[in-house]
């Protein structure tokens, strides 16, 4: 498995990880320590959760499973979004960030956190309260590594202008959504993050399995996926433009005896920036398909037709 340093940081991870949203959501406890187990074997040493996952289920299974392979592994979560209906559980401001930094490590059983990222950002907190705290964490030991997820370019340029200005631990990653269907960031987050020597860690790299190749156009949804039963990605994936640009991309697939799935993960960790794919999966034969997916080395040429067909005017 091929290490990468995120960023330019010293901190390495494996350019596919493990996304761990699914455990304790759409997996119980039995059916997380087979993907975890796989994961382990496999080599993956970036597993990535958050504590909002469940509600802490995430981090209590990665907690009960992980045991000795602690210490050989990059463990990331995150903080920020809603743990309480009543929305007091949540933010960047110091107050929550140390109960919340306390209680990941408890639900984690381990004493440091390798990446701690921001899940969101918060407007109602100034972004320097947020980083003197996170910088406080990395003093104390209790975390390694900050990162954020979900910044808008100007957002992540002022965080890293307040860390330099205030000589503060900066962020060494961004985390935001980006496929072959989801290419926004390019225009923005991408440059911005080359400026900073930022690592970027892609999520969704499957579209919500619209690149997995089993949605077809005018063809009933696939019973169980999850588009099929959650209407809101339905909403937001189906429409005549992802079928072109979907189409487009299973031929050309088709011409190169490749899946859909290995282009998705190889044209990701060619992109610059990448450090680590992450995608989730609910059995463990799923992540042979996502490490077995990134061996397709791209040309110039292939990047430059890939453009052509997932190009918003195509």
């Amino acid at each position: 498995m091929e290490l990468r340093n995120l960023g330019k940081s010293g901190l390495k991870v494996t350019a596919v990880g493990l996304g761990c949203n699914n455990f304790g959501h759409r997996i119980d406890l039995a059916a997380s320590r087979k993907v975890i187990s796989k994961a382990l074997d496999l080599g993956i040493t970036l597993f990535d959760t958050a504590d909002v996952y469940g509600k802490g289920a995430s981090e209590e299974i990665l907690g009960q499973c992980l045991g000795e392979h602690r210490k050989d592994i990059v463990l990331a979560t995150k903080f920020g979004q809603e743990m309480d209906a009543a929305g007091t559980l949540q933010g960047g401001s110091r107050r929550y960030l140390m109960s919340a930094v306390e209680a990941s490590l408890k639900r984690l059983k381990t004493d440091w956190i390798d990446l701690y990222q921001i899940h969101r950002p918060d407007p109602s907190t100034p972004i320097e309260e947020t980083l003197r705290a996170l910088d406080d964490l990395i003093r104390q030991g209790k975390v390694r590594y900050v990162g954020c997820s979900k910044f808008a370019a100007w957002q992540m340029v002022e965080a890293q202008w307040t860390s330099r200005h205030h000589d503060l631990a900066a962020f060494v990653s961004c985390q935001d959504e980006y496929s072959l269907l989801k290419r926004g960031l390019e225009s923005s987050l991408s440059p911005a993050m080359q400026a900073y020597g930022m690592g970027l860690i892609p999520y969704a790299p499957l579209a919500s399995g619209l690149l997995t190749g089993k949605y077809k156009r005018d063809v009933p949804l696939p019973a169980g996926a999850r588009i099929t039963k959650d209407k809101r990605l339905a909403e937001r994936w189906i429409s005549d433009g992802n079928w072109t640009m979907l189409e487009g991309l299973e031929a050309y697939c088709r011409r190169r005896g490749h899946s859909l799935l290995e282009l998705a993960f190889s044209w990701l960790v060619s992109r610059p920036q990448v450090a680590s794919v992450i995608a989730g999966a609910t059995e463990p034969e799923q992540l042979d398909l996502n490490v077995g997916a990134m061996n397709w080395t791209l040309s110039p040429d292939d990047h430059a037709e890939i453009d052509r067909i997932t190009s918003p005017e195509h």
